[in-house]
Protein backbone atom coordinates (compact mmCIF):
# COMPACT_ATOMS: atom_id res chain seq x y z
CA UNK A 1 0.00 0.00 0.00
CA UNK A 2 1.28 3.67 -0.84
CA UNK A 3 0.68 4.87 2.47
CA UNK A 4 2.79 1.96 4.05
CA UNK A 5 5.58 2.80 1.60
CA UNK A 6 5.70 6.61 2.59
CA UNK A 7 5.98 5.15 6.37
CA UNK A 8 8.76 2.88 5.90
CA UNK A 9 10.40 6.38 3.96
CA UNK A 10 10.18 8.26 6.92
CA UNK A 11 11.45 5.43 9.11
CA UNK A 12 15.02 4.60 6.77
CA UNK A 13 15.46 7.89 4.89
CA UNK A 14 13.72 10.59 7.13
CA UNK A 15 14.34 8.66 9.90
CA UNK A 16 11.49 10.71 11.63
CA UNK A 17 10.15 9.51 15.47
CA UNK A 18 7.58 7.00 15.66
CA UNK A 19 5.09 9.25 17.04
CA UNK A 20 5.89 11.72 13.80
CA UNK A 21 5.21 8.76 11.44
CA UNK A 22 1.79 7.46 12.76
CA UNK A 23 0.66 11.26 12.79
CA UNK A 24 1.85 11.59 8.96
CA UNK A 25 0.27 8.22 8.64
CA UNK A 26 -2.63 9.50 9.51
CA UNK A 27 -2.74 12.69 7.96
CA UNK A 28 -2.47 11.03 4.77
CA UNK A 29 -5.13 8.25 5.15
CA UNK A 30 -7.32 11.33 6.11
CA UNK A 31 -6.52 13.11 3.06
CA UNK A 32 -6.69 9.82 0.60
CA UNK A 33 -10.69 9.83 1.91
CA UNK A 34 -10.95 13.37 0.83
CA UNK A 35 -9.60 12.75 -2.46
CA UNK A 36 -12.05 9.59 -2.22
CA UNK A 37 -15.11 11.66 -1.88
CA UNK A 38 -13.98 14.01 -4.81
CA UNK A 39 -13.64 11.02 -7.18
CA UNK A 40 -9.62 11.22 -7.11
CA UNK A 41 -6.65 8.96 -6.08
CA UNK A 42 -3.48 10.56 -4.69
CA UNK A 43 -1.87 10.99 -8.15
CA UNK A 44 -4.74 12.73 -9.37
CA UNK A 45 -5.23 15.19 -6.89
CA UNK A 46 -4.53 19.18 -8.20
CA UNK A 47 -3.51 21.96 -6.63
CA UNK A 48 -7.36 23.01 -6.66
CA UNK A 49 -8.35 19.54 -4.54
CA UNK A 50 -5.10 20.17 -2.21
CA UNK A 51 -7.10 24.36 -1.51
CA UNK A 52 -10.19 23.00 -0.67
CA UNK A 53 -8.44 20.41 1.44
CA UNK A 54 -6.76 23.26 3.24
CA UNK A 55 -9.76 25.18 3.58
CA UNK A 56 -11.71 22.04 5.06
CA UNK A 57 -9.00 21.75 7.86
CA UNK A 58 -9.31 25.31 8.77
CA UNK A 59 -13.14 25.18 8.66
CA UNK A 60 -12.98 22.22 10.91
CA UNK A 61 -13.08 24.38 14.67
CA UNK A 62 -11.73 20.96 16.51
CA UNK A 63 -8.41 20.87 15.17
CA UNK A 64 -5.57 23.36 16.93
CA UNK A 65 -3.60 25.16 14.09
CA UNK A 66 -0.51 23.24 15.15
CA UNK A 67 -2.48 19.85 13.77
CA UNK A 68 -3.51 22.08 10.91
CA UNK A 69 -0.19 22.72 10.18
CA UNK A 70 1.50 19.34 10.90
CA UNK A 71 -1.47 17.37 8.34
CA UNK A 72 -0.79 20.09 5.80
CA UNK A 73 3.18 19.77 5.75
CA UNK A 74 2.73 15.94 5.69
CA UNK A 75 0.60 16.32 2.62
CA UNK A 76 3.63 18.22 0.99
CA UNK A 77 6.34 15.20 2.59
CA UNK A 78 3.74 12.50 0.64
CA UNK A 79 3.80 14.24 -3.05
CA UNK A 80 8.07 15.32 -2.71
CA UNK A 81 8.22 11.23 -1.80
CA UNK A 82 5.76 10.58 -4.78
CA UNK A 83 7.79 12.50 -7.45
CA UNK A 84 11.33 10.97 -6.14
CA UNK A 85 9.83 7.61 -6.47
CA UNK A 86 8.96 8.94 -10.04
CA UNK A 87 5.08 8.49 -9.63
CA UNK A 88 3.80 11.91 -10.49
CA UNK A 89 5.57 13.94 -13.07
CA UNK A 90 4.51 17.62 -10.85
CA UNK A 91 4.51 18.33 -7.47
CA UNK A 92 0.73 19.58 -6.92
CA UNK A 93 1.91 21.31 -3.59
CA UNK A 94 4.85 23.18 -4.91
CA UNK A 95 2.47 26.22 -4.55
CA UNK A 96 0.35 25.33 -1.98
CA UNK A 97 -0.57 27.88 1.01
CA UNK A 98 0.63 27.27 4.82
CA UNK A 99 -1.06 29.03 7.10
CA UNK A 100 2.03 31.08 8.96
CA UNK A 101 2.18 28.76 12.51
CA UNK A 102 2.59 30.88 15.29
CA UNK A 103 5.27 29.82 18.35
CA UNK A 104 4.33 30.43 21.78
CA UNK A 105 7.14 31.63 23.96
CA UNK A 106 7.34 28.59 25.94
CA UNK A 107 6.91 28.97 29.62
CA UNK A 108 9.99 28.43 32.20
CA UNK A 109 10.51 27.75 36.18
CA UNK A 110 12.25 30.45 37.81
CA UNK A 111 15.68 29.95 39.61
CA UNK A 112 13.91 30.00 43.07
CA UNK A 113 11.01 27.15 42.35
CA UNK A 114 14.18 25.06 40.45
CA UNK A 115 15.73 25.66 43.94
CA UNK A 116 12.78 24.83 45.79
CA UNK A 117 12.15 21.32 44.27
CA UNK A 118 15.99 20.36 43.75
CA UNK A 119 15.93 21.01 47.85
CA UNK A 120 13.32 18.38 48.49
CA UNK A 121 14.46 15.57 51.01
CA UNK A 122 13.24 12.25 49.41
CA UNK A 123 12.09 9.83 51.76
CA UNK A 124 11.75 6.78 50.05
CA UNK A 125 12.96 4.85 46.65
CA UNK A 126 10.09 6.74 44.74
CA UNK A 127 10.83 9.67 45.84
CA UNK A 128 14.39 10.00 45.50
CA UNK A 129 14.09 8.48 41.62
CA UNK A 130 11.73 11.55 41.43
CA UNK A 131 14.13 14.14 42.25
CA UNK A 132 16.92 12.70 40.35
CA UNK A 133 13.88 12.85 37.27
CA UNK A 134 13.90 16.65 37.90
CA UNK A 135 17.39 16.97 38.69
CA UNK A 136 18.70 15.29 35.48
CA UNK A 137 15.98 17.22 33.14
CA UNK A 138 17.13 20.49 34.63
CA UNK A 139 21.17 19.15 34.39
CA UNK A 140 20.94 18.19 30.47
CA UNK A 141 16.90 19.30 28.93
CA UNK A 142 16.35 15.69 27.88
CA UNK A 143 12.77 15.21 26.07
CA UNK A 144 11.14 12.56 28.50
CA UNK A 145 11.26 10.02 25.92
CA UNK A 146 15.19 9.94 25.81
CA UNK A 147 15.11 9.95 29.72
CA UNK A 148 12.87 6.60 30.62
CA UNK A 149 15.48 5.32 27.84
CA UNK A 150 18.35 5.98 29.15
CA UNK A 151 20.11 2.38 30.01
CA UNK A 152 23.13 2.19 32.90
CA UNK A 153 25.83 2.31 30.14
CA UNK A 154 24.60 5.91 28.68
CA UNK A 155 25.80 8.20 31.68
CA UNK A 156 29.18 8.17 32.79
CA UNK A 157 29.06 10.34 36.03
CA UNK A 158 32.87 10.59 36.63
CA UNK A 159 33.61 12.33 33.27
CA UNK A 160 29.74 13.83 33.51
CA UNK A 161 28.48 13.16 30.59
CA UNK A 162 25.04 11.69 29.12
CA UNK A 163 24.56 9.92 25.79
CA UNK A 164 21.07 10.77 24.88
CA UNK A 165 18.91 9.09 21.67
CA UNK A 166 16.62 11.30 20.00
CA UNK A 167 14.30 11.52 17.45
CA UNK A 168 15.15 9.41 14.93
CA UNK A 169 17.58 7.54 17.28
CA UNK A 170 19.99 10.73 16.75
CA UNK A 171 22.48 10.28 19.10
CA UNK A 172 24.37 12.74 20.96
CA UNK A 173 26.13 13.80 23.91
CA UNK A 174 25.41 15.69 26.77
CA UNK A 175 27.02 17.65 29.35
CA UNK A 176 26.55 17.13 34.09
CA UNK A 177 27.14 18.99 36.12
CA UNK A 178 28.36 17.67 39.68
CA UNK A 179 25.71 18.09 41.63
CA UNK A 180 23.40 16.07 39.47
CA UNK A 181 25.83 13.47 38.47
CA UNK A 182 26.36 13.18 42.54
CA UNK A 183 22.25 13.01 42.82
CA UNK A 184 22.29 9.98 40.16
CA UNK A 185 24.97 8.06 41.77
CA UNK A 186 23.09 8.19 45.00
CA UNK A 187 19.43 7.14 43.42
CA UNK A 188 21.79 4.23 41.18
CA UNK A 189 22.25 3.29 45.15
CA UNK A 190 18.95 3.56 46.24
CA UNK A 191 17.99 1.90 42.90
CA UNK A 192 20.35 -1.15 43.88
CA UNK A 193 19.37 -2.20 47.44
CA UNK A 194 15.75 -1.70 46.05
CA UNK A 195 16.26 -4.14 43.87
CA UNK A 196 18.65 -6.57 45.53
CA UNK A 197 17.20 -9.60 44.89
CA UNK A 198 15.01 -8.88 41.97
CA UNK A 199 16.12 -8.76 37.80
CA UNK A 200 15.12 -5.71 36.58
CA UNK A 201 14.83 -3.68 33.12
CA UNK A 202 18.40 -2.20 31.86
CA UNK A 203 16.97 1.24 31.86
CA UNK A 204 18.18 3.31 34.72
CA UNK A 205 14.45 4.80 35.82
CA UNK A 206 12.19 1.68 36.90
CA UNK A 207 9.02 1.45 38.21
CA UNK A 208 7.99 -0.80 41.21
CA UNK A 209 7.92 -4.20 39.63
CA UNK A 210 11.23 -2.94 38.21
CA UNK A 211 10.02 -2.81 34.27
CA UNK A 212 10.89 0.81 32.78
CA UNK A 213 8.84 3.73 33.80
CA UNK A 214 6.03 5.44 32.00
CA UNK A 215 5.63 8.46 30.63
CA UNK A 216 2.54 8.82 32.75
CA UNK A 217 4.28 8.09 36.12
CA UNK A 218 7.39 10.12 35.42
CA UNK A 219 4.09 13.13 34.40
CA UNK A 220 2.61 11.98 38.09
CA UNK A 221 5.54 11.74 40.21
CA UNK A 222 6.69 15.58 39.18
CA UNK A 223 3.34 16.77 39.81
CA UNK A 224 3.36 15.30 43.72
CA UNK A 225 6.88 16.61 43.85
CA UNK A 226 5.70 20.06 42.88
CA UNK A 227 3.03 20.08 45.15
CA UNK A 228 5.22 18.76 47.64
CA UNK A 229 7.88 21.26 47.25
CA UNK A 230 5.24 24.33 47.00
CA UNK A 231 5.49 25.09 43.85
CA UNK A 232 1.92 26.88 42.10
CA UNK A 233 2.94 26.12 38.64
CA UNK A 234 1.17 23.01 37.02
CA UNK A 235 4.76 20.93 36.21
CA UNK A 236 4.89 18.39 33.16
CA UNK A 237 8.65 16.95 31.99
CA UNK A 238 8.40 19.43 29.09
CA UNK A 239 8.91 22.50 30.83
CA UNK A 240 11.86 21.25 32.27
CA UNK A 241 13.17 21.17 28.80
CA UNK A 242 12.53 24.83 28.77
CA UNK A 243 13.69 25.61 31.93
CA UNK A 244 16.84 24.30 30.58
CA UNK A 245 17.71 26.43 27.79
CA UNK A 246 16.14 29.47 29.05
CA UNK A 247 18.41 29.59 32.04
CA UNK A 248 21.22 28.30 29.96
CA UNK A 249 20.66 31.60 27.92
CA UNK A 250 20.60 33.67 30.41
CA UNK A 251 23.63 32.50 31.80
CA UNK A 252 25.21 33.54 28.46
CA UNK A 253 25.43 30.30 26.68
CA UNK A 254 25.10 30.85 22.97
CA UNK A 255 22.57 29.33 20.66
CA UNK A 256 24.80 27.08 18.49
CA UNK A 257 25.62 25.14 21.86
CA UNK A 258 22.28 25.05 23.22
CA UNK A 259 20.99 23.54 19.66
CA UNK A 260 23.40 20.82 20.25
CA UNK A 261 22.90 20.20 23.69
CA UNK A 262 18.96 20.17 23.04
CA UNK A 263 19.25 18.10 20.19
CA UNK A 264 17.61 20.33 17.35
CA UNK A 265 18.04 20.06 13.82
CA UNK A 266 17.43 23.43 12.70
CA UNK A 267 19.05 26.35 14.84
CA UNK A 268 14.97 28.12 14.17
CA UNK A 269 13.65 25.97 16.73
CA UNK A 270 16.25 26.87 19.47
CA UNK A 271 15.61 30.50 18.52
CA UNK A 272 12.24 30.31 20.07
CA UNK A 273 13.94 30.53 23.81
CA UNK A 274 15.64 34.16 22.75
CA UNK A 275 12.19 35.79 22.95
CA UNK A 276 12.17 34.54 26.29
CA UNK A 277 15.48 35.79 27.41
CA UNK A 278 14.49 39.31 25.69
CA UNK A 279 10.92 38.83 27.86
CA UNK A 280 12.92 38.78 30.89
CA UNK A 281 14.79 41.50 30.13
CA UNK A 282 11.97 43.35 29.31
CA UNK A 283 10.10 43.00 32.66
CA UNK A 284 13.47 44.17 34.41
CA UNK A 285 13.68 46.94 32.24
CA UNK A 286 10.22 48.03 33.42
CA UNK A 287 10.69 47.06 36.61
CA UNK A 288 14.38 49.19 37.17
CA UNK A 289 13.67 51.90 34.58
CA UNK A 290 12.58 55.44 36.78
CA UNK A 291 9.86 55.59 33.39
CA UNK A 292 9.03 51.90 33.19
Amino acid sequence: MLIDEFKNHLTFERQLSPNTIDSYGRDIKQFADFCTRHNKGLAEASPELLDNFVYSLKTERTLAPASVFRKIEAVRCFYKFMLVEGLIKEDPTKFLYSPRLIQKVPSQLSQEDMEKLLSFPPTNFAEWRTLCIVSLFYATGLRVSELINLQLENVNTKEGWVLAFGKGRKQRFVPMHQEACALLERYLFERNAHFATKETDSEIFLNKQGKKLSRVTVWKDIEMLGRQAGISTPLHPHLFRHTFASHLLQGGADLRSLQEMLGHESLNTTQIYTHVNIQDIRAKHRKFHPRG
